[in-house]
């Protein structure tokens, strides 16, 4: 196994972005993209292993981990500097990692440059109006009129306890008391630094857009039909089961697997995901 080594690059515009990088850079790449709350070290037991077969990027999206603010944040802002990141580190075919608020940022990468994508790995990853539920209406509704009593509602999560619930909501107890606690209060800890929860509010606010490019996305799909690996997580309380069979429909070869875990499945499976992963990008190598 390759030994992951942190890395730090300011893009262009000033931002500094921190990403772990392991393997040798000779194989395809394999980008992995995490959500809310959280940083690459989400990746931390599945980065040795992939690096077996793939040249490993992890980076903390910008606002999140040891990565900067943007200036203003949003999803195709965040999508541009992976993309920027991706391009400075001359990254050719590759994979991509999509997970929760890293969906957004990794089809605006995948979609940028198509011909370069080798497949998708959707681990608890939206991109239907199936996987949005009842849990979604006060978002919804802030997305519709955006008032400062629909904000107030959309972003009642971001407390310590809404960042725990992003880690143990759902959950059986046996399955969330495998997950320390210092994870989360590490999350939440970062979260206080300046900028990022004004970060955290911008994206909220910026998952409607991304809603509205469902049925862009579903042409992309359809059009391109991407190899792909679907392994979730059937306690997620933010996106439906649904959610799975839209995936599903959608890219009738894909792969899929529901592992009895909740939204944050690497914290307890990465044991079951990494067989899959390494036996999914062997099955699909750069072409």
């Amino acid at each position: 196994m390759c030994q992951a080594v942190r890395r730090r690059l300011r893009l262009s515009g000033g931002t500094e972005l921190s990403f772990i990088t392991a393997g040798e850079t000779s194989k395809p790449a394999v980008v992995l993209l995490h959500g809310f709350p959280g940083s690459a070290n989400y990746f931390r037991e599945v980065v040795p292993a992939l690096s077996q077969a793939a040249y490993v990027i992890a980076p903390d999206l910008p606002g999140f981990g040891e990565s900067d603010v943007l200036p203003l944040p949003s999803f195709p802002a965040i999508g541009e500097a992976i993309s920027a990141l991706l391009d400075r580190l001359a990254v050719g075919p590759r994979y991509i990692y999509l997970h929760d608020f890293g969906a957004p940022a990794g089809f605006h990468v995948a979609m940028q440059a198509p011909e370069q994508l080798l497949g998708l790995i959707v681990q608890n990853a939206n991109a239907h109006r199936s996987g949005l539920g009842s849990q979604w209406d006060p978002v919804m509704a802030f997305w519709s009129h955006p008032d400062p009593e629909n904000e107030a509602a959309s972003t009642a999560h971001l407390t310590l306890e809404g960042v725990r619930n992003g880690y143990l909501g759902g959950m059986p107890p046996d399955v969330a008391a495998r997950i320390p606690a210092a994870i989360w209060e590490e999350d939440w800890r970062v979260m206080q630094l300046p900028g990022r929860m004004e970060t955290q509010r911008a994206l909220v606010k910026d998952y409607g857009n991304y809603v509205a490019r469902f049925d862009e996305i579903a042409d992309y799909l359809v059009r391109w039909q991407p190899p792909s690996l679907l392994v979730w997580a059937r306690h997620d309380p933010f996106f439906d089961l649904a959610e799975v069979l839209s995936w599903m429909q959608a890219l009738p070869r894909m792969e899929a697997h529901v592992l009895d875990a909740g939204h944050k499945l690497l914290e307890t499976h990465a044991a079951a995901a990494v067989p899959l992963m390494l036996d999914f990008i062997k099955e699909y190598p750069a072409r």
